[in-house]
């Protein structure tokens, strides 16, 4: 995913589906830096994790 669109997600105020190799997650903020984000999987709130953009893909309309 290009950083780009995954700030586009963070800012919107609908959510929007976005997978991690098929897991779904909530991207909490973006490190272009790095191009890696800031993550936790919707089942596991507490458990933060920084992924590779290139992991997160972006599902649905």
């Amino acid at each position: 995913m290009e950083s780009d669109r995954a700030q586009e997600i963070i800012d919107a105020i609908t959510m929007t589906n976005v997978k991690y190799h098929g897991f779904p997650v909530y991207l909490k903020e973006i490190n272009e830096e790095n191009d890696t984000a800031l993550v936790f999987p919707l089942d596991e709130m507490d458990h933060e994790q920084e992924v590779d953009l290139n992991g997160l893909f972006e599902e649905g309309p």
